[in-house]
């Protein structure tokens, strides 16, 4: 029977497009298959949008001169400042905004404005959006604010910040606001509490003794 799989990225052990190593492409290589008006539409994007090409440029350039060497919180301000932006919006879960304190002080020492805007912005009960009282995680023992990623997002429009960054929140929460977010944004803090923050780990482990992963991986 013939092979119907269709093969990705994920599915190549060589990576020779990093290269450009032609020779060695497997059979599936997407860049070797690149549809190439497509190529040329990203191309132009960032050859002829001055924003869009900027931030291409000037990450290659953080890339370059401290792969391994910055943190993430370290690469996110010098990002801020080679961009020159002028009013940083973050987008915290308020179940961490101990960090982002933390991020804000270092912040403002380093005179960088910024808007902060908690995920339970406008108080909103879940119930408005349909949420059944059972499924609370108070179980229904009164009020309990709804995470709301569009206000947020719409909040720092009003703001008028000129680059934003997400803190924690929830998978398909964080969805809605870089959906919303009329800024560029990064992602500088992911939510995993079950793991510090450190989602990557489960899959660091997860051939491991303790890994939920384990059986799946072994069939």
């Amino acid at each position: 029977m013939a092979d119907t799989q269709i093969y990705t990225c994920s599915d190549c052990a060589v990576l020779s497009c990093k290269a450009k190593d032609e020779a060695h492409y497997p059979a599936f290589c997407l860049t070797a298959k690149q549809n190439q008006a497509r190529l040329e539409e990203a191309l132009k994007i960032y050859q002829e949008d001055p924003e869009q090409g900027n931030i291409a440029r000037v990450s290659a350039g953080i890339e370059g001169e401290f792969y391994g060497r910055l943190t993430r919180v370290e690469e996110t301000i010098e990002f801020i400042r080679r961009m020159g932006y002028q009013k940083i919006g973050i987008a915290s879960c308020v179940g961490l905004m101990p960090e982002t304190r933390i991020f804000t002080k270092i912040l403002k020492a380093l005179g960088i404005e910024y808007y902060t805007v908690g995920c339970k912005l406008g108080a909103v009960d879940k119930t408005v959006i349909g949420i059944p009282n059972e499924k609370k995680l108070n179980g229904g023992c009164g009020h309990e604010s709804m995470c709301n990623p569009i206000l947020q997002a719409k909040e720092l429009e009003a703001q008028g910040t000129d680059f934003n960054i997400v803190i924690g929140l929830c998978v398909g929460h964080d969805t809605l606001f870089l959906r919303h977010s009329h800024a560029p944004t990064t992602v500088m803090i992911v939510k995993d509490r079950v793991l510090a923050h450190n989602p990557v780990a489960a899959l660091y482990t997860a051939n491991g003794m303790y890994s939920r992963f384990k059986n799946i991986l072994q069939r």
